[in-house]
């Protein structure tokens, strides 16, 4: 996609303007200077917006704005080097950059998360994808690859930066209603006002539904406003709210013979005669010791009741027109209550984020040279409790089990140099680094008889942690630009990591390492002509002291997290926008994105453990579980631009995902899938009066009905009694992995402006 940069020379203040070809953008964020009046002029965006040298990829609302918009996957489905798979809850979407969150059950893992630039991710690395309903964005931005030097602790696969909508875009109040299958309905509202002085945008959407599994109806609300001021001339505040609470039933993931014998858990309700394939847990009678009863999901009533509030203040002041400086204040809670196994998780996770940085243009050697710094600091206080749940129903408390209390803070500094040393070239270089603190006390309890017994653990660890970068972008025409970067990242354990010793024991895990990387990107753009994009990046990422968990030997309370010493990922990503009949079918586009991410091993021995013995097994060059090899998205579509069709439009679109492994011996595979979905959508065009108010779509989601995998997290793999490891056949009944994707699914939907 071709990228010009304009500066422009004025009294107050300057913005640099991209110009894009296409619906779908990538670029490596730079200032190709194709088309320059003036190297003079400043830039409002930061750093941590737009990052200089970052392989970075772009969807904007063209591409999931007429369609019923679920959550997050929606609208990372195009983007190359993304991926997603099912988490805890309707919209708690796993998120992947090149395989970042593959092995995890949910959230958004080994990323910096941002909403207009104001931090979504909490200091301890937790974020999750339920605050994001598609319908309040004008589009996300991901930025590919390790990226510690701008974004700090675990920012180990890069970052995602999520626009919400402009009021002045907007322009009035939107009204409109999603309805489809399983009892879908998500009624939304959107104002928008805006002018040289102000831009407000609020939204408000709920959404609710039956779900498709048994025990996973849902009912969300979310609620996001943006407002911007221009105080004077020369300064502005912007303020962020977000709110999000999740009311939802949750099944328990199942195992492979389980998933095939009964995907939807049909007839499961009543464990004691249930149908095959039911999946259970087992619930202390009296909620302390001794007997337990396997009891359905649904009739234990586990499930995720949450809520998350965030609000932010900006102040931006420009110097001059060459330096603006931005002060920035977040504060976070998550209150989580969540029966989600035989046990609640409860409790309230506070954090605050502070943040100061510059930007500024000047002139090095005659050349364009914009320089960034900054500080911040975030603080993470919690205070959580877990208890028992009793088979009466409702998620009924029983005795505590355990609770802590802790905190975590990083304090951190960041610098960037981007250069434009030739005309057709620049270098960009920089450095960061945190120095973390992370401590917390957790007490265990266990119950018998003659009463009760708890155990004090106490675990306090410090990091400082260093990431440097470097980049350089050619752009010798309009039609191409070639990129290269070195970039470093590294991610701190969390307080749970600390709690059990190597030695299998209660206590502080003092040997555990952060994890770091150090990767390599080499790409390019392609845009021969003003029909076609292509963009190729092909990655090269070398992984030290990965968090892993594994067994401390026989008889020992249970598995500690280790740091696997070294694997590495590499893969290519590929991105695709052409009108293949510019003339003939001036409508019609293809878009396509893929990402082939290989991971292995090559510096790992796993500790397995049964009753009465251990034996250790080398994992070099095994296939790193989790991680999809092959991850296709191909679309096929048409939007009449005239005539008596006019606004009428819609696609065709596939997605390929391989199979891949499950455990860390490469065993057991969760199969792939190929899924076709089908949409149409209407936009009346401005002659049609009054009607060009309504816009209306409708939608078929996996056409050939198939039953498929959404989401599997990892399976340990175990020792059997001859000290050999188990078989795919043993594997295949181990619980607690998989959820199934959604059988052949209807949706439509309006949408009034006023």
């Amino acid at each position: 996609m071709a990228v010009v940069t304009l500066f422009f020379v004025a009294n107050t203040h300057i913005a640099a303007a991209q110009i894009h070809r296409g619906k779908q953008t990538s670029s490596v964020r730079h200032q190709a200077k194709t088309e320059q009046v003036t190297v003079k002029g400043n830039s409002r965006a930061s750093a941590i917006t737009r990052p200089a040298g970052q392989t970075t990829y772009s969807s904007d609302r063209g591409s999931f704005g007429n369609q019923v918009g679920q959550s997050v996957a929606d609208m990372v489905v195009t983007i190359p080097g993304v991926s997603f798979t099912q988490g805890n809850g309707p919209r708690d979407t796993v998120v992947s950059v090149r395989g970042s969150g593959d092995r995890q059950s949910y959230g958004l893992k080994n990323l910096q998360v941002l909403e207009d630039g104001f931090p979504m991710t909490q200091p301890d690395g937790t974020a999750r994808a339920d605050l994001i309903d598609p319908h309040a964005y004008e589009g996300v931005d991901v930025f590919e690859g390790p990226a510690s030097t701008l974004y700090g602790n675990y920012a180990i696969n890069g970052a995602i930066n999520f626009r919400a909508r402009k009021g002045a875009d907007i322009h009035g109040l939107e009204v409109g209603s999603d309805f489809g299958s399983f009892g879908m309905f998500n009624n939304y509202a959107t104002l928008g006002l805006g002018n040289k002085r102000y831009d407000l945008m609020i939204f408000g959407s709920d959404v609710r539904g039956n779900g498709f599994i048994a025990n996973s109806r849902y009912n969300t609300s979310t609620e996001n406003v943006r407002l911007r001021v221009n105080l004077t001339s020369s300064d502005r505040l912007i303020l962020k709210f977000v709110n999000n609470v999740t009311d939802a039933f949750l099944p328990v993931r199942l195992s492979l013979n389980q998933y095939r014998a009964n995907p939807y858990q049909r007839g499961c309700y009543n464990a004691a005669d249930a149908a095959t394939g039911c999946a259970s847990v087992n619930l202390l009678v009296n909620g302390r010791y001794g007997t337990k009863e396997a009891i359905s999901p649904e009739a234990a009533g586990l499930g995720r009741f949450d809520r998350r509030t965030v609000v932010g203040l900006r102040w931006e002041h420009d110097f001059n027109a060459r330096t603006i400086w931005r002060n920035q204040f977040t504060y976070d809670q998550r209150h989580i209550d969540q029966p989600t196994s035989p046990v609640a998780y409860v409790g309230p996770y506070n954090s605050y984020n502070a943040s100061s940085d510059i930007t500024n243009h000047a002139r090095l050697g005659g050349k364009a040279l914009e320089t960034f710094g900054g500080i911040s600091f975030d603080y993470l206080d919690f205070g959580s409790q877990t208890y028992n749940i009793m088979p009466f129903g409702g998620a009924t408390h029983g005795a505590m089990h355990s609770e802590s209390y802790g905190h975590q803070w990083n304090l951190g500094a960041r610098f960037q140099e981007d250069w434009h040393f030739a005309p057709n070239w620049h270098v960009v270089v920089g450095l960061g680094g945190t120095y973390s603190d992370i401590g917390a006390t957790e007490t265990l309890y266990s119950y018998s008889a003659t009463g009760r017994d708890q155990r004090y653990i106490t675990a306090n660890r410090f990091y400082f942690n260093l990431a440097p970068e470097g980049a350089l972008i050619y752009t010798p025409s309009k039609k191409w630009t070639f990129h290269t970067r070195v970039g470093t990242a590294y991610g701190t354990p969390s307080s749970s990591n600390l709690f059990i010793t190597p030695q299998g024991q209660y206590g502080n895990n003092t040997q555990l390492k952060s994890q770091t990387s150090v990767g390599i990107d080499l790409g390019a753009d392609w845009h021969p002509s003003s029909n076609m994009t292509i963009q190729a990046t092909g990655f090269y990422e070398f992984y030290n002291n990965e968090l892993v968990s594994q067994s401390a030997g026989v008889n020992t309370v249970g598995s500690y997290t280790f740091n696997a010493p070294a694997s590495q990922h590499r893969g290519i990503v590929l991105g695709l926008n052409w009108k293949p009949l510019p003339t003939i079918l001036p409508g019609g586009r293809i878009k396509l994105s893929y990402t082939y991410d290989n991971q292995v091993y090559t510096n790992y021995t796993e500790v397995l453990s049964n009753s009465d013995l251990s034996r250790s097994f080398s994992r070099k060059g095994e296939y790193i579980p989790g991680v999809i090899p092959n991850f296709l998205n191909a679309r096929f579509l048409y939007d009449q631009p005239d005539g008596a069709l006019e606004g009428l439009g819609g696609y065709a679109e596939v997605t390929w995902r391989d199979s891949y492994w499950l455990d860390n011996a490469n065993r057991l595979k969760a199969p792939g899938y190929a899924l076709l979905n089908l949409e149409v959508h209407y936009d009346p065009p401005a002659r049609l009066g009054w009607a060009h108010r309504l816009h209306w779509y409708f939608e078929v989601q996996n056409v050939a009905n198939q039953t498929y995998i959404a989401g599997a997290t990892n399976i340990s793999d175990s020792l059997q009694a001859n000290g050999q490891q188990a078989t795919a056949r043993t594997l295949m009944n181990s619980t607690g992995s998989i959820y199934a994707g959604s059988p052949r699914a209807y949706f439509g939907g309006v949408r009034i402006r006023f």
